[in-house]
């Protein structure tokens, strides 16, 4: 069970050459436009000549029944509690068992160092974070290969180990938005970005240019490789969820160092609670406490005036976020928020029907060209003086605009201490003392 990323890289690291399993399906969910595909046989191995068919969740207690299927693997992340035991219910009725894999099943070792950055759920800092990251290892005169959790929607084939060093890498290689957002800020950093489908293979090309591998964890989910540091993101605005959520909880019980961001939107109350989370489930780990201050350019264009606010789609949809970066934006520099509901058409539409929770914004979909097509069909159709644009991903080179538009971005900023900067540099004396690298096993 999966959602083309997590699923794809236990297969391949647990399955893919055993041959005391045949695996039958995959099930797709959180993502459109995946169900219908095969996992291709020239990534599923000789096991598999024909592929593996990729199903929708909704068919699993069909497919348990058709294939008398004896074993589910769960293998998706940023997911309730509730939501995976509902799961296990489905695979237990047909007489399935329910499997949830481990570090030292799925984690592969690395023969440089890995730091991965991590987070509870998605949307709680961690892009940011990882910039940090990666500008502080650099600035220690370390090679940093930033290899980035997978989003592989395209040709799978194709897609099997990506290399991303300028934007026009990004142009080539047909990125949807959401890679987009996570690709562009590291390369606009200076970073060279890894990503694809068998992630062994992009551990070795990784490995061959840079000093240190920089896990960049989406979606909440556990790191693919051994971590030599791990760094785990709470999110202040949603205590709670990092005793609530799969398996951002086991994130932060391995965490090295734990952050708590957003302290500057939260209460008080909220950040002791879980500041005392942390302390109860991870009681050794340093505490770092962050902001995300936000940078709008050309801000005199929506002080005052109605505008359409374009939000980072992962975290508004299952990330759960009514809002984000472009929200507090537009409300700080005063302007009225157009709702877009009433506007939007095909599939945003259908967005909006699956995800109800969020606020007056639109979520930057774009998992396709027909999505996008769709984005920029609902964006000509909404009333307004501007657009804000609170993604990352730079959207003016993807769509046309009617209407001016601003960028709104974020960084991470460090209040009080300890610092990421002074524990990373601990860690790194650490290593020239010859530490033994520990197992996934933690």
């Amino acid at each position: 069970m999966g959602a083309a990323g997590r699923d794809f890289h236990d297969f391949n690291v647990v399955f893919r050459k055993d041959r005391r399993y045949e695996v039958v399906a995959f099930t797709a969910a959180q993502i459109p436009n995946i169900t219908g595909r095969r996992y291709p046989a020239a990534l599923a191995g000789p096991l598999y000549p024909r592929g593996i068919p990729i199903r929708p969740e909704a068919d699993l207690a069909t497919l348990i029944g058709k294939h008398h299927v004896r074993e589910v693997v769960f293998a998706y992340s940023d997911v309730p509690y509730p939501e995976i035991m509902a799961a296990s219910a489905v695979a237990n009725a047909g007489g399935a068992d329910f499997r949830l894999l481990g570090g030292r099943a799925t984690m592969l070792e690395s023969r440089k160092p890995v730091v991965s950055v991590c987070a509870v759920r998605t949307g709680a800092g961690k892009s940011q974070t990882t910039r940090h990251v990666a500008a502080i290892l650099r600035d220690a005169g370390l090679r940093v290969a930033v290899v980035r959790h997978p989003m592989p929607y395209g040709n799978l084939v194709k897609q099997r180990l990506q290399r991303f060093a300028t934007s026009a890498d990004l142009s080539r290689q047909r990125c949807t938005i959401e890679e987009r957002e996570e690709y562009e800020p590291h390369i606009e950093a200076g970073s060279v970005v890894y990503a694809g489908v068998d992630y062994g293979d992009i551990l070795r090309s990784a490995e061959r240019e840079a000093d240190v591998v920089l896990w960049d964890g989406g979606n909440n989910d556990l790191p693919f490789y051994v971590p030599d540091l791990h760094i785990v993101i709470a999110d202040a605005l949603r205590v709670g969820n990092e005793l609530s959520y799969y398996p951002g909880e086991a994130n932060l019980r391995m965490a090295d160092i734990a952050l708590i961001n957003k302290i500057d939107s939260a209460d008080l109350d909220a950040i002791n609670t879980l500041r005392a989370n942390i302390r109860r489930i991870n009681p050794t780990a340093p505490i770092v406490e962050a902001a995300s201050p936000i940078e709008v350019d050309h801000s005199e264009l929506i002080a005052g005036k109605r505008v359409l606010v374009v939000e980072d789609g992962p975290t508004v949809t299952h990330g759960g976020m009514r809002f984000g970066a472009g929200t507090v934006a537009a409300m700080k520099h005063g302007a009225t928020l157009v709702d877009p509901k009433p506007y939007t058409v095909g599939t945003i539409t259908e967005t909006f029907e699956t995800y109800p929770h969020m606020g007056p914004l639109l979520p930057a979909m774009g998992y396709g060209e027909a999505q996008v097509a769709d984005l920029e069909a609902t964006i000509a159709r909404v009333p307004c003086d501007a657009v804000v644009i609170g993604t990352p991903a730079d959207l003016t080179r993807l769509l046309s605009f009617d209407t001016p538009t601003v960028r709104v971005r974020y960084r991470l900023q460090e209040i009080g201490t300890p610092v990421l900067a002074d524990l990373i540099g601990e860690w790194l004396a650490r290593r020239t003392r010859q530490q033994p690298r520990r197992s996934a096993s933690r």
